[in-house]
């Protein structure tokens, strides 16, 4: 596919990062084996007190990167997006990876089709081993993905933040994340996107979503904080009552079935 692309758009991608030295190398890395000869990796770190710094300087010669306090996960992401230099932008969580020739595809995807303002490919799962888990809920999200529906969307995210990525015209158009959510500022960002333009669906898994102990939207103690960041969303979105119906429907059976893949622990 390379030879296929006459002008390599640059690509930011933004990696927020807090006590994640166990998985950011390999964060980095998934990005930078790809060669990507237009890649601008900023790394906003919120005051790791573990090795996350060492890595970073290891890496220093590849990305721009701070470490100093912040007000969480959205505004760190912000501050990438408001001085990220390219055409095409994301962010990328620093336990989540791309996949081989993610950025490649992406790249083809905008090039050839000028008036795609943001796109979204399939997303693996992954435990903290790098293995893959869930499959039957990649798969599942997977069909989602594929009805391409607004209304559907509003009854579930099926869209895989680490598998999004937009133009930096469209962001300019549609603003930054909404730093008052703290677990599913991605979701609300979808929504807003897709008032503007509906997103280009590519059947590819482009990305790898890491699920364990310590991540903010598997651990127990944060679902309820979850669902009612969720139901605010929703709410300021104005969707019908039918729809919000259908999204704690969603909600009741989509935590049951976790409950039943985790052992008893009602986990997203």
């Amino acid at each position: 596919m390379r030879s296929l692309i006459s002008t390599y758009p640059a690509i930011s991608i933004i990696i927020p990062s807090f006590n994640q030295a166990n998985f950011i190398e390999r964060t980095l890395e998934s990005a930078l084996s790809q060669k990507y000869p237009a890649l601008e990796l900023l790394v906003f770190d919120g005051g790791s007190t573990d090795a996350t710094v060492s890595v970073l300087r290891r890496y220093e010669k590849y990305l721009r990167w701070v470490s100093r306090q912040d007000n969480g996960q959205s505004d760190a992401i912000n501050q990438g997006l408001k001085i990220a230099r390219g055409e095409i932008v994301t962010y990328l969580n620093s336990d989540d990876l791309l996949l081989p020739g993610s950025l490649e595809r992406v790249a083809y995807e905008f090039t050839e089709h000028p008036n795609t303002l943001w796109l979204t490919g399939q997303c693996k799962i992954i435990d903290g081993q790098g293995l893959e888990i869930r499959r039957p809920v990649s798969y599942y999200k997977n069909v989602l993905l594929s009805t391409r529906s607004y209304s559907v969307l509003m009854v579930t995210n099926y869209i895989s933040q680490p598998a999004t990525f937009w133009r930096r015209s469209l962001m300019e158009t549609a603003g930054y994340l909404d730093e008052s959510l703290h677990y599913v500022m991605d979701y609300e960002y979808w929504l807003r996107l897709w008032h503007i333009a509906q997103p280009k669906i590519i059947h590819q898994n482009l990305a790898a979503f890491r699920v364990h102990a310590l991540s903010k939207t598997t651990s127990s103690g944060h679902l309820q904080k979850y669902i009612q960041e969720e139901l605010d969303v929703l709410n300021k979105h104005k969707i019908s009552r039918f729809l919000v119906g259908a999204h704690h429907l969603h909600r009741f059976v989509m935590t049951a079935a976790y409950t039943l893949l985790n052992g008893g622990r009602a986990t997203d």
